[in-house]
């Protein structure tokens, strides 16, 4: 049965997919548990997608600025629809739940947002990567240029091996490169990142004018790009 909802998900698009029992929640923030959302909860799917290596290679303000955000739509898509061949398939219950927006909490002096649930937590916990020191998630065949999405299910499923640490041991690219020194202990402050990071065209079109974390780090491409040189 896992196996089967894999290969859905990976048919849709996807190029990941990992499954967590619901046990593996348990600490979740209150209120931002599979759970609140769906109380019949006994499984979670995890999927993502990635970006082109190439968008690493630019420029971020216009292309990478308007994939990063067009690929959401994707899998919110690829989401949908595996949710459906699931309830089809096993006449149970799927939840699809979007990798980004809609979602409510926003503190606006600290420019922070919570989406419904961390995608990048639900990620670990279905074994698709580990997070790194900059609070990215890590996969390590695709570094960390995944964007995550998530199904919740009413079905009991096999849980995913855990992921080990992605993250190089010694390595700091990411925290000593951030142009507003925006990340502390695997935390960012969201408004200091916010404020350097997004911004608008003279037409109002969004912008991302840094992804210097992400594009630092060794282990950006997963463990395939990865050598000891990077980090020296």
């Amino acid at each position: 049965m896992e196996n089967y909802i894999k290969e859905i998900a990976y048919r849709l698009g996807a190029d990941v997919c990992g499954i967590g029992g619901i046990d593996r929640f348990a600490n979740a923030p209150k209120g931002y548990s599979p759970l609140d959302l769906f109380d019949k909860c006994k499984s979670v799917i995890a999927v993502g997608i990635a970006l082109p290596r190439g968008l690493y290679e630019v420029a971020p303000r216009l292309l990478y600025g308007h994939f990063n955000a067009e690929i959401c739509t994707v899998l919110d898509h690829i989401e949908l629809m595996l949710a459906k061949e699931i309830e089809k398939k096993y006449h149970c219950l799927a939840v699809p739940i979007p990798c980004d927006a809609p979602n409510e909490y926003w503190d606006a002096e600290s420019m922070t947002a919570k989406g419904l649930i961390s995608m990048k937590h639900t990620a670990a916990l279905c074994g698709l990567g580990s997070i790194g020191k900059s609070s990215l998630l890590i996969n390590s065949e695709y570094g960390n240029c995944l964007t995550i999405g998530a199904v919740l299910t009413d079905m009991e499923l096999k849980s995913d091996p855990l992921q080990h640490d992605n993250c190089i041991p010694g390595c700091s690219r990411c925290v000593d490169s951030c142009p507003v020194q925006a990340i502390t202990n695997g935390e960012v402050n969201q408004k200091l990142c916010r404020l350097n990071t997004y911004g608008k065209t003279a037409r109002s079109f969004d912008t991302v004018d840094c992804n210097k974390c992400r594009t630092v780090c060794p282990m950006r491409f997963g463990k395939s790009s990865y050598s000891d040189n990077d980090i020296k």
